[in-house]
C-alpha cells in the first residue's frame, strides 16, 4: 500500500501542479487578454489623438488660408489705390510744370512791359509822346498804369496787340 499511496500522493501533487499551471495558465492568459485590450484601448486613443490633431491641422490651413486670401485682397486693394495716387500724383507734376512754364512766360512779359514801360517813359521825354519805334499802342497802355492796364481783364485790346520791339530798344 505503500506503493499505492505513494502514487496516489504522487499524482495528486502531479494534479495540484498541473491545477497551479492550468491556474498560471488561466491568469497569464487573463493578462494577455487584458494587456490586448489596454493595447487596442491605448491605439484608439492614440488614433483619436491623431484624428483630432490632423483635424486642428486642417482647420489651422483653412483659417490661414483665409487670413492669406484677406492679405492678399487688401494688397491689392492698397496698390489699386498706389497705383491711382501715382497716376493722379503725375497729372499734377505736369500741371505744375505747365503752371510754372506759364509763370515764367508771364513772368518775362512783365519783364518786358516794365522795361518797356521805362522806354515809354524816356521816350515820353525826350520825345513828345512819339511813339514812332513801335513799342506800344497808346490806346493798350497809358505811361502810369502798365502793368494795370495789361493785367486788367477787362481791357483784353491789351491781348489782341503784338509785342514788337525795334533794334534800337535793344542796343546798350
Amino acid at each position: 500500500m505503500a506503493s499505492s499511496s505513494g502514487t496516489s500522493s504522487g499524482s495528486s501533487s502531479l494534479l495540484q501542479i498541473s491545477g497551479s499551471e492550468e491556474d498560471l495558465q488561466a491568469v497569464m492568459d487573463q493578462r494577455k487578454r487584458k494587456r490586448m485590450l489596454s493595447n487596442r484601448e491605448s491605439a484608439r486613443r492614440s488614433r483619436m489623438r491623431k484624428q483630432k490633431h490632423l483635424d486642428d491641422l486642417t482647420a489651422q490651413v483653412a483659417q490661414l488660408r483665409k487670413e492669406n486670401h484677406q492679405i492678399v485682397t487688401s494688397v491689392n486693394i492698397t496698390t489699386q489705390h498706389y497705383l491711382n495716387i501715382e497716376a493722379e500724383n503725375s497729372i499734377l507734376r505736369a500741371q505744375v510744370g505747365e503752371l510754372s512754364h506759364r509763370l515764367q512766360s508771364l513772368d518775362e512779359i512783365i519783364s518786358f512791359l516794365n522795361a518797356s514801360n521805362n522806354a515809354v517813359v524816356l521816350g515820353t521825354n525826350n520825345n513828345n509822346n512819339n511813339h514812332s519805334n513801335g513799342l506800344l499802342n497808346s490806346n493798350c497802355f497809358s505811361t502810369a498804369e502798365p502793368i494795370e492796364s495789361f493785367l486788367n481783364p477787362l481791357n483784353l485790346s491789351c491781348l489782341n496787340q503784338p509785342i514788337m520791339a525795334s533794334a534800337d530798344f535793344f542796343q546798350y
